[in-house]
């Protein structure tokens, strides 16, 4: 264990807790030195602090750039202390050991994230700061270095407990942090630059996130697993604040992100999501949220039980009481009213989320999996359908053409290969992730039958509805299943080879069949 702490820096740019931090050490008899508005901070609040140029008897210059980039203060957290050269080095060029460094770095991901221009951005790019951090994280044999405010009460208890000194494990652990932080911000750096030179794959790239909470497991009970947040400030899980109930698991949030990514796809209608094991089981919009809830829940009343619930809009009582009728996992809205939260606060175990926004969901932006040795890094299926054009003899009619686009929105975020039955503003049936595309329409139809039995109804809810398919159909026979299941229109992207006998075999069941031009596989 080294010394007692006799001599800090510190240099931060949020001065949270500065004020009781340099209080403490001063108590102790530490001797502080600081800069520009730390040393101002402390200097009010009646520490004692030396001036860094008084320290090295360098001024600061170049509007502040460079102030602590000298050897008087590298040498002093650089050396090894009882290592004889290093001693030797220090007594000859008259540099003092520095035991504490605490320095927090310039707000750059905060500047980009407000909107600043070009030339602000670049002003936020702390260097002083990366490079006393890294010296000291490097030397945590014998320094103690510290980036986060939230770890000044543990130094104070460290050195109460130890004599005025930190011990060796503790230095190892904010050394590791030290380093994290500065990693994280060169990347924040390294992706901007890359972003405002328009380049989508740069030669290397970086991920970053924080820790916001360890997990009790992962997929399954034996494997490990934390949820991290990070890359971008979009709306939606790792932005929203738990209101009530359990722990969230691993699935809970790879759902939750589903459903609330496909809630967001509507603006003009209140819309509801059911979710489980991350393909949507019932999707609906309508004039209120109430009604969009039932008539999601009315799709697959099985597969809901135990599902994850996503609203569009805040979450008002009427639609709180009929989902505390349900066993679900989770409820996500952008917000939810007092009284909602009353009554849903009657079930300790759901957990509710209100994430204060919705995502767009045109934005555009990255997505990435880990794979064996790498990673796949694609741009977000931000788009829908564009350049949409009837092939068959028969016109969609306007209801038929609502729902076209609305199916094909669901589609989308059904796991391929995905057919999604639709009616008034409603799925009926979904089929999803399927290694044949007719097994999923077939699946598909099975699903609304099985809704319209449990709804009381004599005829599968799939007589009158429209499909979609979310890539072409190879085949006619995925096409046929659906027409045999009452389908009366057909949205698919096309570009199959065999796309003129799928137009004929529409044209002969005569269905109206919208092609799209563009697939919108998920797996």
């Amino acid at each position: 264990m080294p010394s007692p702490i006799k001599r800090a820096l510190i240099s931060v740019s949020d001065k949270t807790g500065l004020v009781e931090f340099g209080q403490a050490l001063a108590s102790t008899n530490v001797e502080i030195l600081s800069t520009g508005g730390s040393a101002k901070v402390l200097r009010d609040a009646g520490v004692a602090v030396t001036e860094v140029s008084d320290f090295t008897g360098f001024p600061e210059i170049m509007d502040g750039r460079v102030k602590t980039l000298q050897p008087t203060i590298h040498g002093g957290l650089l050396a090894v202390r009882g290592n004889m050269d290093h001693e030797a080095a220090m007594e000859e060029h008259g540099i003092q050991p520095i035991d504490l460094l605490a320095v927090n770095l310039y707000p750059f991901e905060a500047t980009v994230a407000g909107g600043a221009d070009f030339s602000t951005c670049i002003e936020n790019i702390d260097i002083g700061g990366p490079a006393l951090i890294r010296a000291a994280a490097k030397n945590h044999a014998c320094v103690t270095v510290v980036v986060d405010p939230d770890d000044y009460a543990q130094v104070q208890s460290e050195m109460e407990a130890n004599g005025g000194a930190t011990t060796d494990d503790f230095r190892n652990r904010l050394a590791a942090k030290a380093f994290a932080r500065t990693g994280a911000y060169d990347g924040a750096i390294s992706t901007w630059f890359a972003n405002q030179r328009g380049e989508t794959f740069p030669a290397r790239v970086v991920f970053t996130g924080e820790l916001k909470q360890t997990l009790r497991y992962g997929e399954n009970p034996h494997q490990e697993a934390a949820f991290y947040s990070g890359g971008g400030s979009r709306p939606g899980i790792a932005t929203a604040k738990q209101l009530q109930g359990k722990e969230l698991s691993f699935n809970n949030l790879n759902d939750t992100d589903a459903a609330f990514e496909l809630v967001a796809e509507f603006t003009n209608k209140a819309a509801c999501v059911i979710v489980k094991h991350a393909n949507p089981c019932g999707v609906a919009i309508a004039d209120d949220l109430l009604t969009a809830y039932k008539r999601a829940l009315s799709c697959d009343t099985e597969s809901a039980f135990g599902g994850i619930i996503a609203f569009n809009q805040p979450l008002d009582e009427a639609t709180a009481k009929e989902v505390a009728e349900l066993f679900a996992e989770v409820v996500i809205a952008p917000k939810v009213d007092d009284a909602a939260a009353t009554v849903l606060g009657g079930k300790k175990n759901l957990r509710v989320l209100a994430t204060g926004a919705i995502p767009n969901a045109a934005a555009e932006g990255m997505t990435v999996r880990s794979m064996a040795g790498g990673y796949l890094l694609q741009g977000r299926d931000h788009r829908v359908l564009e350049d949409s054009k009837v092939v068959t003899q028969r016109m969609p009619s306007d209801q038929e053409m609502a729902d076209l686009k609305f199916a094909f929105t669901v589609a989308k975020h059904v796991k391929s290969n995905a057919i999604v039955y639709c009616k008034d503003g409603m799925t009926v049936g979904i089929g999803a992730g399927q290694m044949s595309r007719v097994n999923s329409a077939r699946i598909a139809a099975w699903k609304a039958q099985d809704a319209a039995r449990v709804a009381g109804n004599r005829h599968s809810l799939a007589k009158g509805s429209v499909v979609a398919s979310d890539a072409f159909f190879p085949f006619s026979d995925g096409l046929l299943a659906a027409a045999e299941a009452g389908v009366t229109a057909v949205i698919q992207p096309g570009g199959s080879v065999r796309d003129d006998e799928v137009i004929a075999a529409a044209n002969e069941k005569d269905l109206a069949m919208v092609m799209t031009g563009m697939r919108h596989f998920r797996h």
